[in-house]
């Protein structure tokens, strides 16, 4: 299985993205807030049991998908503070014992840019950062800065080109495109 680990800051267009390559790869999209959200609703954001339990739903599922031989997932994630540094390593490992491969890929933005696409409405269907007052406190406190993340297969500014043109990037940089129709794209 190919594991398209989709990371950047708040904002970035990652969910929007990883929709956009599924639509060229047909592969499955599990976004971090599907497990966020679901935590949220019994948990304080960022302790212990929130921590403990998000990392090992996201692990299981990778793990599952892989044991199932799914051809491939796209994950969407936001590296922060409360991730345990171990996480990554373990997602690697736990892809690579199956048979897989993780390709990392970033997206960028300008802070500016993320600042303007923070308040939108549609960040609202998940329990997204929609607070500019609380991104900028996050950003000051290095809680995006601080996790390190591997080196991307493939990095892109999606404040310079559409989520359909970044997706179509992404899959040609990865030889993702032959997996289904082609792709739709600007």
């Amino acid at each position: 299985m190919r594991l398209i680990f989709i990371y950047g800051m708040p904002a970035t267009g990652k969910l929007t993205v990883a929709r956009e390559l599924a639509r060229i790869t047909g592969f499955n999209v599990f976004h971090n807030h599907l497990v966020v959200d679901l935590l949220l609703s019994m948990f304080e954001f960022g302790s212990k049991p929130f921590v403990e339990l998000r990392e090992e739903i996201w692990l299981s599922v990778f793990r599952l998908a892989a044991e199932n031989e799914a051809p491939g997932l796209i994950f969407t994630f936001a590296p922060e503070a409360t991730v345990r540094p171990i996480f990554i390593s373990t997602t690697v490992n736990t892809i690579a014992g199956s048979g897989g491969t993780v390709d990392f890929v970033e997206l960028t933005c300008p802070v500016a840019e993320l600042k303007r696409r923070i308040p939108d409405p549609s960040r609202l269907q998940y329990k997204k950062l929609s607070s500019v007052a609380l991104f900028e406190q996050l950003h000051a406190n290095g809680s995006f800065s601080d996790f390190a993340m591997p080196e991307p297969r493939v990095a892109i500014d999606t404040s310079t080109r559409s989520p359909a043109r970044t997706a179509l990037e992404i899959a040609r940089a990865l030889e993702l495109s032959g997996f289904s129709a082609s792709p739709k794209a600007d």
